[in-house]
C-alpha cells in the first residue's frame, strides 16, 4: 500500500498515530484515547495480518465479571460487544477499567523500508508489546469467538512502530502454545535476573522465592525461572485446592500452599508455616489486594515483584510504609533482553511447565 504519511515524519515510539489528546497535549500511544488504525504504514511501520488476539488476564477477568450474570454465566456475546467497541473506539484493544491489553499473533503484511525490527513479509510473528499501544482494526466482527476466553481468533490488521517488539513464532511448537508463553514471557526472565543477583552477593545462601499465583502461566514459568537461576526454598501460593494437586509433584515448588493471597494475616500465616518469609515475592496474580500481604510475606531488605496488571502502586508504596517493610518493589514492565528466548527455552526443557501449559490450553 502507499504510504500516505511520507510527507510527515514518523515517529519511533508512535506519536504519530496518536489522534487524542492531540497538539500540545499528545502523549505516548499508552495513554492515549484514541490511535489511528488506518492500514497504511510509514516507512519504519510493520502491518501485521491479526490472527489471534490474546487478552491480558487481569482484562478479561474484568470484562467477564461486567457481564457475568446472577447465576454465574458468562455472556459471552455481550463481552464480545464490548471488546469490539473498544477497539473501534480507541483504535486498539485497551481495556479502560484496567488500562491492560494483551498481546496477538499474526502475519508480516507489509515492511516499511526504514523498520529496524528485522521482519519480511510472510513472517508470522507475536507482537511483544502490548494491545494497550497498538493501532489495531479488525474485520470479522470477531464471529469466531464466544467470548468466554482470553483467546480471541480475528481477522484485522495491526501495527508495529519503529521501537516496537515482536518475535517470529518457533516452529517446533503450536502458535497458540507460543503465544500463551510469549505473552507472559517478561515475568520468568526478571525474576532469573533477580535470583542471579541474590547469588552474586550471597554465593553461600540460595536465596527463598515465593510465588503468589505459582499454578498460572507467568506463576510456573516464575517457579522454573527461580530453580534455573540457582533459587533455593520455592514456595508457591494457590487458591484452591485443586490448582495446588496440580502442581505438587511437579518439583517446580518445594511448597504448595492453598491461600488467599489477599488476605494478610491468612497468607503471611500459611507463608510461615511453610518455612517462613521469602527474600524475593513474585505476585502473578491478576486480581486486586495483594500488595499488603505481599509485603508481610517477604522478609526485611527482600524484594517483591509485582507482575499482575490488577496491582495498585500507590496501595504497594504506601502498603510498605505503613507497614515499616523495608524491602525493594520492582514493578514488572514486561521486557527483558532476550525474554522471549529465555521463556520457551524454560518451556521446551521442563516437561511440568510444559504440562501446565498444554492443559490450560485444551481447557481455554
Amino acid at each position: 500500500m502507499t504510504d500516505r504519511r511520507t510527507a510527515q515524519p514518523s515517529s519511533p515510539v508512535g506519536l504519530h498515530r496518536v489522534l487524542d489528546p492531540s497538539g500540545e497535549r499528545i502523549t505516548l500511544p499508552q495513554s492515549a484515547q484514541r490511535l489511528d488504525a488506518s492500514p497504511q504504514i510509514a516507512r519504519d511501520e510493520v502491518r501485521i495480518a491479526v490472527e489471534t488476539l490474546n487478552l491480558d488476564a487481569a482484562s478479561y477477568r474484568q470484562l467477564a465479571g461486567a457481564h457475568t450474570g446472577a447465576d454465574g454465566t458468562v455472556d459471552g456475546a455481550a463481552v464480545r460487544s464490548e471488546v469490539l467497541d473498544i477497539i473501534a473506539s480507541r483504535g486498539k484493544m485497551q481495556n479502560p477499567v484496567t488500562g491492560s491489553g494483551g498481546m496477538l499473533i499474526g502475519t508480516v503484511e507489509e515492511v516499511g523500508p526504514d523498520s529496524p525490527l528485522g521482519l519480511r513479509a510472510g513472517d508470522r510473528v507475536a507482537t511483544l508489546v502490548s494491545l494497550s499501544l497498538t493501532p489495531l482494526q479488525v474485520s470479522d466482527a470477531l464471529a469466531r469467538w464466544d467470548g468466554r476466553s482470553e483467546r480471541v481468533p480475528a481477522r484485522g490488521h495491526a501495527i508495529l512502530f519503529g521501537r516496537s517488539i515482536a518475535a517470529r513464532l518457533p516452529e517446533d511448537l503450536d502458535p497458540e502454545l507460543a503465544l500463551m508463553v510469549m505473552d507472559v514471557c517478561g515475568a520468568p526472565a526478571l525474576v532469573a535476573r533477580v535470583v542471579r543477583e541474590y547469588a552474586e552477593r550471597s554465593p553461600d545462601s540460595a536465596p527463598s522465592v515465593l510465588v503468589l499465583g505459582g499454578a498460572g502461566k507467568s506463576g510456573s514459568l516464575s517457579l522454573a525461572a527461580a530453580a534455573d537461576a540457582g533459587a533455593g526454598r520455592r514456595v508457591a501460593v494457590v487458591p484452591t485446592e485443586a490448582e495446588a494437586e496440580r502442581l505438587r509433584g511437579t518439583g517446580l515448588a518445594e511448597e504448595v500452599v492453598v491461600a488467599d493471597a489477599r488476605s494478610p494475616l491468612g497468607l503471611s500465616g500459611a507463608v510461615e508455616a511453610a518455612g517462613g518469609a521469602a527474600d524475593i515475592t513474585v505476585v502473578c496474580v491478576d486480581v486486586p489486594g495483594c500488595e499488603q500481604p505481599a509485603i508481610l510475606s517477604t522478609a526485611q531488605g527482600g524484594t517483591v515483584i509485582f507482575f499482575s496488571m490488577a496491582t495498585s502502586f500507590a496501595a504497594a508504596a504506601l502498603g510498605a510504609e505503613g507497614l515499616a517493610a523495608d524491602v525493594r518493589m520492582l514493578v514488572g514492565n514486561g521486557y527483558v533482553p532476550g525474554h522471549a528466548d529465555y521463556a520457551l527455552a524454560l518451556l521446551r526443557g521442563n516437561d511440568a511447565v510444559r504440562r501446565l501449559f498444554e492443559a490450560r490450553l485444551d481447557t481455554d
